[in-house]
């Protein structure tokens, strides 16, 4: 049920980032973006292929990425579809050997469970601010930044 995005998923996912983007609680992105970082997205669909949910990794360089984008229809919360999404991003982390992944986050229970600490928007590296400039809070974020340090003494899954 969680798989890489395809093209014919990406209006899928720009409605469902829009659902929380009108609410404030992510940043929304244009259609042109989500084309962009395609590669970076999974999705959650049901067996019709319907996209239930989605998620992106991103990476900022050697050692660095982000989870961003995590969202889950409203219709399908509570189904822990958006762990399963945060599970396969941190897994897909691991397999690149990623050292840290960060999120901005309004929700930073939900980040805490898979060991995701609170941290100082400060320690986040300057490059990770370029998106900012398209959000309707800047410059006066109030997102949460959330920090993982991974666990690299185990292999990467195969």
């Amino acid at each position: 049920m969680i798989r890489k995005a395809t093209l014919k998923d990406v209006k899928a996912i720009h409605t469902l980032l829009q659902i929380y983007g009108n609410k404030g609680e992510l940043l929304p992105r244009p259609l042109s973006k989500i084309y962009d970082h395609l590669r970076d997205f999974f999705v959650y669909a049901e067996d019709d292929n319907k996209v239930a949910g989605c998620c992106a990794l991103q990476f900022c360089w050697e050692g660095l990425a982000e989870i961003r984008s995590l969202a889950v229809h409203p219709d399908y919360t509570g189904k822990k579809i958006g762990s399963m999404l945060a599970e396969t991003a941190i897994a897909e982390a691991q397999s690149f050997e990623i050292k840290e992944i960060f999120t901005l986050t309004y929700r930073p229970g939900f980040f805490k469970k898979f060991g995701f600490a609170q941290i100082e928007r400060a320690e986040l590296p300057l490059k990770i601010w370029s998106d900012c400039i398209l959000c309707v809070k800047f410059p006066d974020c109030d997102e949460i930044a959330m920090m993982k340090k991974m666990d690299t003494s185990s292999p990467p899954p195969a």
